[in-house]
C-alpha cells in the first residue's frame, strides 16, 4: 500500500528582489509615518495608561512595511 501522506512542494519566493527603488519608497513612507504614529502612540499611552505596547518607530516601520509592497504590486 502506498503512503498517501505527501509533503507540500517547497515554497518559491514570489516577486522580485527588493531593489533600491523599493528601499527609497520604504524610507519615505517610514519618515512620513513617524509623526502620525507618534500621535497615535501618545494617545494610546494616555488612554491605556500603559507603556506596554509597540512604540512609534515600530508602528511606523509596520505601516511602511504594509504600504510599500502595495505600491509595487499594482
Amino acid at each position: 500500500m502506498a503512503d498517501i501522506t505527501s509533503n507540500p512542494p517547497p515554497r518559491v519566493r514570489s516577486g522580485r528582489r527588493r531593489g533600491a527603488e523599493f528601499h527609497v519608497y520604504f524610507a519615505l513612507i517610514f519618515i512620513v509615518a513617524i509623526p502620525f504614529t507618534t500621535v497615535r502612540w501618545t494617545r494610546d499611552v494616555i488612554r491605556n495608561r500603559s507603556l506596554n505596547m509597540h512604540g512609534p518607530l515600530a508602528r511606523a516601520w509596520a505601516e511602511a512595511d504594509r504600504i510599500t509592497p502595495l505600491i509595487f504590486s499594482a
